[in-house]
């Protein structure tokens, strides 16, 4: 019999960045670096377990913008002429760490990292990202969730029905767009859930998500066995449980494993550490100091001091690392067993996909690691969401309450001094485009296209990723000029309608920049009858 299961779920997701009337954009580096340093490495990983025969299966959440970006053909030829300049900055690398007997193997790391990402992606992917993960997905390896359309922290909007329909709607879209089948997961964005939520993602087909272990705990009525089994919505939609032990030994900023002094550091990087002269071509304009990815160092401590990252020190941490996490499982399975009425207990443990590989260098690494440890251990079994849900179709009984995986559990992160701001802006564009949806019920040709993008400026301003770079002071400037430019598209759009005038030239313009979401249907948002 079962001991117990696991449920890796990474979330994958970034923020729509596309910039077409720049040359580079500093942003957009953000799509490269993950690229580049999660989802190549993860499908290398991949395809060497498969290789080997060794059993994994993952779940994994794909927001709709990273799947727009993912399959857009400007920013993936972007992504080749970054990757092209990144080998040459590794070149250049080599030659200024030759000789040197600690720093000249760690640059032919880095060039061997790129130099494989750009055979990867240009000839073994074709530039398919999405088309790889679909492979997967196929063979029951993966499998794929969608997310709210622009990351919307959902229970903010919960007022607006129309706008939870409208984010849950556009991604159920893209997805099939995308994969040519409707997913049957989702994963609410921030782990936000709310009470009622379950009715609109049951009314797309969706059939589960995961809650915080807050939210959950804290469900009408208490979960019967806590985290180690999902919940049923009287609906019968399906929540599984965030599982606070396996999620913290990696999420953790202090005592979770990518904390470990002999990992790499990932703020000590020549970008800032080697001449402007030297960098700035590889820096984006302005001179603005920015991180290359080339990064020689290892955590260490707290102090400025550093020792040299060594790869071969790391590799040992990933499998101690790796057999912790499997030996830790086990404990938790064979002391809930008990309470389990013969059902395996199941740890669901969600991350960040970025966090893998590009914040802790070493995450693809320890999830090929821990795969191939689980192989023999007897008992112990990795699952996915959908699977679970299928060999398992009857679950107590329980509506989670409202939570997120935020800093104290609810929605502080996304509303608080810094950015609450946003939200009256927010709310006026959701009332405004219900509003045009209720007037104009039947357009088609030109007026259509200008309500189409009305929701699509809606959907981008409630993006979550702002108001959350807005309170951490990262990119503030940036993060506050995307909410500026959606309203004033959206009001520039409205003012128009409502003159019953048309600028045929800007709408074009501001559909080829904002080309997100191709198939909405801006009635989405007429009032829910």
């Amino acid at each position: 019999m079962e001991s117990g299961l696991v449920a890796l779920v990474l979330n994958s997701h970034l923020p729509f960045v596309r910039q077409p009337d720049y040359p580079r954009f500093l942003e957009e580096r953000w799509l490269f670096e993950s690229i580049s340093e999660t989802y190549l490495p993860l499908l290398r990983v991949f395809a060497r377990l498969e290789a080997d025969k060794v059993p994994w299966k993952i779940s994994l959440a794909l927001s709709p913008t990273l799947e727009a970006m993912l399959g857009d053909s400007l920013l993936r030829s972007r992504y080749v002429s970054w990757l092209s300049s990144q080998l040459e900055l590794a070149e250049k690398e080599k030659a200024r760490c030759s000789g040197n007997p600690v720093f000249a193997p760690l640059s032919e790391v880095y060039y061997e990292l790129y130099r494989k990402n750009y055979e990867d992606f240009t000839v073994l992917y074709g530039g398919n990202i999405l088309g790889a993960l679909d492979f997967y997905y196929k063979k029951g390896r993966i499998d794929l969730m969608t997310s709210g359309a622009t990351n919307a922290f959902m229970p903010i909007y919960r007022n607006y029905p129309e706008a939870t329909t409208a984010q849950v709607e556009a991604a159920v879209v893209s997805f099939r767009a995308a994969f040519g089948r409707s997913p049957s997961g989702f994963w609410m964005p921030q782990l936000g859930w709310y009470p009622g939520v379950e009715e609109t993602l049951s009314a797309y087909g969706l059939q589960y998500s995961v809650v915080s272990t807050r939210g959950a705990l804290l469900g009408d009525p208490t979960p019967r066995q806590g985290s180690y089994a999902p919940v049923s919505c009287p609906n019968g939609f399906t929540t599984f449980i965030r599982d606070v032990a396996a999620t913290d030994a990696v999420w953790s900023e202090t005592k979770g494993y990518p904390a470990d002094p002999a990992y790499r550091d990932f703020y000590r990087d020549i970008g800032f550490d080697l001449p402007l002269e030297y960098v700035g071509p590889y820096i984006e304009q302005n001179q603005i100091r920015t991180f290359t990815g080339f990064k020689y160092w290892a955590i260490t401590g707290k102090g400025d001091q550093k020792i040299p990252y060594s790869p071969d020190a790391a590799r040992g941490r990933v499998a101690e690392h790796a057999e912790r996490f499997i030996r830790d499982r086990i404990g938790q399975a064979t002391a809930a067993a008990a309470h389990m009425d013969g059902r395996p207990p199941l740890m669901v443990a969600p991350y960040d996909a970025e966090l893998f590989g590009h914040w802790w260098f070493e995450g693809p690494q320890w999830i090929e690691s821990i795969f191939r440890k689980a192989q023999g251990v007897d008992g112990l079994r990795f699952i996915t969401l959908s699977e679970y849900r299928r060999s398992y179709p009857d679950n107590f009984e329980s509506v989670p309450e409202y939570a997120s995986w935020g800093d104290g559990g609810y929605g502080g992160v996304w509303m608080e001094k810094s950015n609450d701001w946003v939200y009256r802006h927010v709310f006026k564009m959701i009332e405004r485009m219900i509003e045009l949806a209720e007037r104009f019920p039947n357009e088609s040709g030109l007026r259509e296209r200008v309500l189409n993008q009305a929701a699509r400026e809606v959907l981008l301003a409630q993006a979550s990723d702002w108001p959350f770079l807005l309170r951490a002071g990262k990119s503030g400037s940036f993060a506050r000029k995307q909410i500026e430019d959606a309203v004033t598209n959206f009001n520039r759009i409205y003012e128009m309608l409502c003159a019953n005038t048309v600028g045929t030239e800007w709408l074009t313009r501001l559909e080829k920049r904002n080309n997100i979401f191709p198939n909405i249907n801006y009635r989405v948002f007429r009032r829910k009858r």
